[in-house]
């Protein structure tokens, strides 16, 4: 097989693969470019109506790219709406995502002692939760920090932890994490805890 189909194959291959992902950046990414070699490919074979349509794909994803990363810290893109422990639309998120959240918070239920809890939303779709427990002392345990699968390529608790305000008033001075494995270690380092002895710790503004 000539270089050039290879070439084109693989722009192919990695439109296809980019539609199987979950989350919404890595999509954008692999449809970019996926979609930049296959307009290569057809402009190089005059195939001009595919070149035109995957030029004008991989622009669109350009333009969503930049805009996911504009707003990926951007307080006016997310907001975070505190909810009761107990509401029912909280338990029907985590009931949802109930799969999922066991991978990494295997003991997590909706039946935790919890005090407080809050959502975060981007529009009108949810995509995180934290719920909080008081361990006395001014020190809070995170329970559950999840983040759904389409934006798991950011970090949406740090508009919890540092950006709305939203523990203001809850009279915190530190929050703790003690996640069953290492999968979290890489979000939580990001959303600002340190790990120590086995516990990743945080401290909240007074």
């Amino acid at each position: 097989m000539p270089l050039l189909e290879i070439i084109g194959w693989a722009g192919s291959v990695l439109v296809v693969v980019s539609l199987m992902q979950a989350r919404v950046l890595r999509f954008r990414v692999l449809n970019l470019v996926g979609s930049a070699i296959a307009t290569g490919y057809n402009a190089w074979v005059g195939i001009w109506p595919f070149a035109a349509m995957n030029g004008v794909i991989a622009v669109i994803d350009l333009y969503w790219i930049w805009r996911l990363l504009r707003e990926r810290h951007d307080a006016d893109a997310y907001r975070v709406v505190e909810v009761g422990p107990d509401e029912a639309y909280l338990r029907h998120v985590v009931a949802v995502h109930a799969e999922d959240i066991a991978r990494f918070y295997p003991g997590y239920t909706a039946d935790e002692d919890a005090r407080w809890a809050y959502l975060v939303l981007r529009g009108d779709e949810t995509v995180g939760m934290v719920v909080l427990r008081d361990s006395g002392d001014g020190v809070g345990e995170v329970l559950l920090d999840y983040v759904t699968p389409r934006f798991r390529d950011f970090a949406p608790g740090e508009f919890v932890y540092r950006r709305s305000g939203a523990l203001a008033g809850t009279g915190l001075r530190e929050l703790t994490v003690t996640p069953a494995g290492r999968a979290l270690d890489d979000y939580l380092d990001r959303v600002g805890f340190t790990r120590t002895d086995g516990v990743w710790r945080r401290q909240l503004a007074a």
